[in-house]
């Protein structure tokens, strides 16, 4: 075996590896979407209960991604991984074979907890697997577009086997993907970790995990009504856990989340654009959803495939991007490519019950996918560039952090906005017209949200092109992003 990672190709195999690991992380947040009417009626679910099916998962992993990056930093990135890739499997298997509602929902948060030690632990990896150079650019490139095209991936694949198999096959689907990361992992991975100091934050832990959990609990209950005790008192309850949290962090010795990993200008910009992209991604593909099943009567499979462009878009131009990340530096790219996706967006909102399909959603969603190769490709790298080895896993689980939370988040905001518009009536009883007014409204929230990420890279993304993507050496002492 050690050979194998001694070999020169080895760490493009590590590089499928992991980029393979994150697929499963992201895909699993949306596979199970359109296989959930066929779970509601097999395990005899309400409506509330069914909801719990998705935000089981965010919740889980959202709220346990810092704890599970600084697992990965002090117990070893190659160990975390291959522990968090067991656990997804086991956990995808007790979902997968559930028989009642509660227990669905109780695999999807262990699927959750367990992603929450894998995706950091594999984005560290990559980290560390290249350093510096035309080769990070070029293994960020890959992970950042699997990354962008993983939510998309998830409902084709789910449509797929909901459609020819069972629903349950959305989640038992995951011990494929599973046994290859397990060989691979074994075969050409290569365990790092952080030296120094590595004594646990407990107090952190528990303060950012019931902070980000009683925030994204709050705004999943935003559903019923912003203005529900229960939602205001829970979304309070996290701000001022999270408050509690960063006073904690600036006075203990060995922080949970260093406060120089997230309070870096430039860095900080590039987490809040993850976030608005993670809404889009997680959040306005759900309703895409919804119109192509719904209104434009489309099987599961026929609309996971209608999707499609969305990733092909992202796959088209990725290779493009990575040239120009090199030449033009990341900037440019972060301000234009979410123009390029509110402009998508804008287009789709146009919807009408009677529209074809190829006029008014594949066109969209193309030039949305060519929007996130600028956004995705050279995201990742202005989100960890910098950081130093000691903090690598903690930064890498930030980064999925915001994702996650930015699509629990930007979920419940369009579904604010999408109540708002169709009103109180029962879905059985509303027009096509009104719920294609419905999704089109979330389109539009979703457009001003990436003209908000323009913006964002406007004004914190800033700096020579040297210094947000350093060529030489990530150690402690390379000067690291300009303020």
């Amino acid at each position: 075996m050690s050979s194998l990672r001694s070999h020169p190709k080895a760490k493009w195999w590590a590089l499928f590896v992991i980029s393979l690991t994150q697929l499963v992380v992201v895909l699993d947040g949306t596979i199970v979407n359109i296989a959930l009417p066929q779970a509601q009626v097999a395990l005899e679910m309400d409506d509330h209960l069914r909801q719990w099916v998705v935000t089981a998962y965010a919740l889980a992993f959202g709220a346990l991604l810092l704890l599970g990056g600084r697992i990965a930093d002090y117990w070893g990135r190659k160990r975390t991984f291959m522990v968090g890739m067991i656990g997804f499997g086991l956990a995808s298997l007790y979902a997968g074979i559930a028989t009642a509602g509660w227990e669905l929902i109780l695999g999807r948060g262990l699927q959750g907890i367990f992603a929450a030690m894998l995706a950091p632990a594999a984005l560290a990896l990559l980290t560390t697997l290249f350093p510096s150079g035309k080769e990070r650019n070029t293994a960020f490139a890959v992970f950042g577009t699997v990354a962008g095209a993983g939510a998309a991936v998830g409902l084709v694949l789910g449509g797929f086997l909901t459609e020819f198999f069972d629903w349950r096959w959305c989640l038992l689907v995951n011990l494929f993907f599973v046994a290859i990361g397990l060989i691979g992992g074994a075969l050409f991975l290569t365990e790092s970790k952080a030296g120094g100091d590595n004594r646990y934050d407990m107090w952190g832990a528990l303060l950012v995990t019931l902070g980000l959990g009683s925030l994204v609990y709050g705004f999943s209950l935003a559903e019923t009504g912003w203005g529900n005790p229960l939602t205001v008192g829970f979304l309070a309850l996290g701000v001022i856990l999270l408050a509690v949290f960063v006073w904690v962090e600036t006075k203990v010795e060995n922080p949970l989340l260093p406060l120089r990993v997230v309070t870096h200008r430039v860095r900080a910009g590039a987490f809040l654009i993850q976030a608005v992209a993670g809404s889009v991604m997680i959040g306005a593909t759900l309703y895409l959803t919804f119109h192509l099943q719904i209104v434009l009567g489309q099987g599961a499979l026929e609309s996971g495939i209608a999707s499609l462009p969305l990733p092909l878009g992202t796959m088209l131009l990725a290779p493009l991007a990575t040239k120009l990340l090199g030449s033009i530096g990341p900037r440019p790219m972060l301000i234009g490519g979410p123009l390029v996706v509110a402009a998508g967006l804008f287009y789709m909102s146009l919807i009408t019950p009677g529209g074809n399909y190829f006029v008014q959603v594949a066109p969209a969603l193309l030039v949305m996918g060519f929007g996130m190769a600028f956004v995705f490709i050279p995201l990742q790298n202005v989100a960890l560039t910098g950081v130093k080895p000691h903090d690598a896993g903690v930064a890498s689980a930030v980064t999925n952090s915001a994702m996650q939370i930015g699509g629990s988040i930007g979920l419940s905001v369009f579904t604010a906005v999408y109540a708002a518009v169709v009103g109180a009536h029962a879905q059985g009883s509303v027009s096509l017209d009104v719920l294609a007014n419905g999704y089109s409204a979330t389109f539009i929230a979703a457009a001003i949200g990436m003209l908000i990420a323009s913006v964002i890279a406007i004004t914190m993304v800033r700096g020579r092109k040297e210094d947000l993507l350093p060529q030489g050496s990530t150690e402690p002492e390379t000067p690291v992003l300009a303020h």
